[in-house]
């Protein structure tokens, strides 16, 4: 049988993960000399009260390759094929430690593949994958479904608020101290598996509004679609644009997550998403 093996931005929820046995390599998060591992030691809560507290953002890196080395090893010894589905190889070396990983463990049949996503993105693909692999389809199958999903799927996403884009550098004090003022939202659109700025709107409300419009501008409104919204830390904003989207668009089937920290650092609270693929 594939069995597969991920890592922890693919944002998939504790029971998703024991209910297909899927194997997590988690996302080194470090404040200053202190490190920890996704999904290990350190949750949510953790995550932002240290970043309050500090009042830095904290660095992230990869899995280190011994992470898949090591489930390619148990994997092998159970008789099982492997696939391992990675966040995008554009912002992570994620995909590259997996690599790695395939040339130490030789004896083992490892698939790499990376997402060009992150997030639900991700996510969707792992779950689709594992589905397929309990339902018996061969390797083949499952990286043209994949192939599918990356590229027909679209995702876009908009922050909050610009402090945490200050706080790591990706905008300058002065350009986030007028655009907060004015209210500016940007809307960020991943293409490609890269994250691009597509354009800025005035209120919350309208940046909202606008994810809905660009998804459905790209995929339609009527084509059976998978979605997801993904959302840090505004749980009831995010349900509420998920009953938009049920009424909105003809989705087969949606998942609802909480942001996970690696993915986070860069927006902070407040971001919020919408994903989705064409089912066929």
């Amino acid at each position: 049988m594939i069995k597969i093996v991920t890592d922890s931005t693919c944002n998939l929820s504790p029971e998703v993960i024991r209910r297909h046995d899927l194997r997590i390599a988690p996302i080194t998060i470090q404040f200053g000399t202190q490190s920890y591992q996704e999904g290990i030691d350190i949750d949510r809560a953790l995550f932002y009260r240290t970043i309050e507290e500090r009042q830095i953002i904290p660095s992230t890196s990869q899995p280190t390759p011994a992470w898949f080395a090591r489930f390619f090893e148990e994997l092998h010894a159970q008789g099982h094929e492997i696939l391992v589905i990675t966040v995008t190889g554009e912002h992570s070396g994620t995909y590259s430690s997996a690599m790695l990983a395939q040339s130490m463990v030789p004896q083992a049949a490892v698939e790499v593949f990376d997402s060009r996503s992150i997030s639900l993105g991700t996510g969707w693909m792992v779950l689709e994958a594992a589905r397929m692999a309990e339902s018996g389809s061969g390797r083949e199958a499952i990286l043209a479904r994949l192939a599918h999903i990356r590229d027909r799927g679209q995702l876009f996403l908009t922050p909050a608020t610009l402090k945490y884009l200050q706080m790591s550098g990706r905008v300058g004090k002065l350009q986030g101290a007028i655009a907060s003022l004015l209210n500016v939202k940007p809307i960020i659109a991943l293409k490609g598996g890269q994250l691009d700025a597509r354009e800025n709107v005035r209120t919350r409300s309208r940046a909202l509004e606008r994810l809905l419009e660009l998804l459905g501008e790209a995929l339609g409104t009527q084509v059976p679609l998978n979605m997801a919204v993904i959302h840090a830390e505004v749980r009831e904003e995010a349900l509420a644009l998920a009953t938009r989207v049920r009424t909105e668009f003809n989705v087969r089937e949606l998942l609802i997550e909480d942001l996970v920290p690696s993915l986070a650092v860069h927006g902070g609270p407040g971001v919020i998403g919408v994903f989705g693929y064409p089912v066929s």
